[in-house]
């Protein structure tokens, strides 16, 4: 498990750029389509993903497989079942506390 994103949820995209980028001095990673752009965290392997109208806001983590991930922790109860995202898939889950966190993976090339 790798923690490679901080997902932020936004209602407004352009505002959150502005904030981010100038505000904040953030560099630009990386954009996937209209909704969803990440900044690189300085001296951090992970990146804030703003994405317009998200999912829930929560830490993100990189693992091998989503389905194997929960094979081998049937404790953990998903509650946000495995959906598709560019590569790979997604799935949230609440830790103890109830705080909403997502793994996902990267399994196409």
């Amino acid at each position: 498990m790798e923690l490679t994103f901080l997902l932020a949820p936004v209602p407004d995209l352009a505002t959150a750029l502005q904030f981010y980028r100038d505000t904040l001095g953030l560099d630009e990673a990386w954009r996937e389509g209209e909704n969803t752009v990440a900044f690189h965290l300085p001296d951090r392997k992970a990146q804030i993903m703003v994405v317009a109208h998200g999912d829930p806001a929560g830490p993100m983590y990189k693992v091998d497989s989503v389905p194997a991930f929960f094979a081998d922790r049937p404790e953990i109860k998903v509650v946000m079942p495995p959906r598709p995202i560019p590569g790979g898939s997604v799935a949230g889950f609440h830790d103890p506390a109830g705080n909403l966190a997502y793994v996902f993976d990267q399994v196409e090339p």
